[in-house]
């Protein structure tokens, strides 16, 4: 069984992945240009669901590597990713017959569309985050075992890379040198595996999660319904099952910087009813916020801004003083909770100093 993406879904696509992106993963609207004028050009790419993937397929992970401030400034042209896959290809000697994203938040569930266009290849609905994370390493591919490596690297002015390491941590190290090296973002090839392998450790069916999440709050907003509690309504029917409005408020305070190839930072928003601000800390995508010293949602759960009054996801990026927000957080799925992946993704993995609750 497949599933067809053309230029209609990439509106609910991009704007399902922002709110996946938990403030990261690259703002998707020039991720979602690319990948709409690759679907005009050569029609519509199939999808495959994880369970009708070939064992013997061979499948390689795609997309952006960066701080998401630089797309904003430093816009690719669309051929990275190509170039970065035919150049893996040519090393290894093997053909690539799927792509997957690997996350599904942000402008990398619409690169992996492009590329996928491009060059006639299917897209596996799934991802290796469920949401987006800031480091290489962090993914279910990881978790599993999987080599990162190849890592192939590409930027808009045809530079190419390949790094080859021993794990996917020093992959990460090496290949963020070199994004820095690039301008700050750069087009990525990694985690080459057998389909086997994909379906045992990838997220499953986020590319129609992240449609799904577009289709319902746009026709939510188009029906003159609340599209933050349709948004909700819609999560409890998926494998994440809960989502929650956390608190609102107004943005008091934004403090960020650009700091090893990651957009760092922290977001403070005065709530409307009083009391202690709620406190965001980001590493390119929204980590954890608190309240008066209690942790109310952190990594691996997902935690959204949502404009107030569109339900607008709003990424990190362009986050600015004085927007009205609600505070969203989402529970990860399950593959994500485990013991090994939270060593991986957890709180502690961002150097943060308490472990994981999940939401409830």
């Amino acid at each position: 069984m497949s599933d067809m993406i053309d230029v209609g879904d990439m509106e609910n696509i991009s704007l399902g992945a922002t709110v996946l992106g938990t403030g990261g993963g690259g703002d998707p609207y020039v991720g979602k240009l690319l990948a709409i004028e690759a679907l005009r050009r050569h029609g519509p790419v199939r999808t495959i669901p994880l369970d009708a993937l070939p064992d013997d397929a061979h499948v390689v992970t795609c997309g952006a590597m960066g701080a998401p401030t630089i797309v904003i400034e430093k816009i690719p042209s669309g051929e990275e990713l190509a170039k970065a896959l035919r150049y893996y290809e040519a090393a290894s000697g093997r053909r690539v017959t799927a792509v997957i994203p690997f996350e599904i938040g942000g402008v990398n569930s619409c690169l992996p569309i492009a590329v996928a266009a491009n060059l006639g290849l299917p897209l596996v609905d799934a991802d290796g985050m469920g949401r987006a994370f800031p480091e290489l390493q962090m993914c279910t591919f990881n978790v599993h075992g999987l080599d990162a490596c190849p890592v192939v690297l590409a930027d808009e002015r045809g530079s190419l890379a390949m790094v080859e390491t021993r794990s996917a941590a020093e992959a990460e190290g090496i290949a963020r040198a070199l994004c820095i090296r690039m301008g700050g973002q750069a087009n990525v090839i990694s985690f080459p595996m057998t389909g086997k392998e994909c379906r045992m450790s990838a997220v499953p069916a986020t590319i129609s999660l992240a449609r799904g999440i577009g289709r319902v709050m746009r026709e939510a907003a188009s029906g003159r319904r609340n599209p933050l509690k349709a948004l909700i309504a819609h999560l409890a029917t998926t494998h994440y099952g809960l989502a929650k409005r956390l608190g609102a408020g107004k943005i008091s305070d934004v403090a960020r910087q650009f700091r090893n190839g990651w957009a760092i930072g922290t977001v403070t928003i005065a709530p409307f009813d009083g009391g202690e601000p709620f406190r965001l800390q980001v590493q390119n995508e929204n980590l954890i916020v608190a309240r008066g010293g209690e942790v109310l949602a952190s990594v691996p759960d997902l935690i959204c801004l949502l404009d107030i009054d569109t339900a607008a996801p709003l990424p990190t990026e362009r986050l600015r003083y004085g927007q009205r927000v609600n505070i969203l957080g989402i529970r990860a799925p399950e593959i994500l909770r485990s013991e090994a992946a939270l060593r991986i993704v957890g709180p502690r993995a961002f150097g943060l100093d308490h472990d994981y609750r999940m939401l409830a």
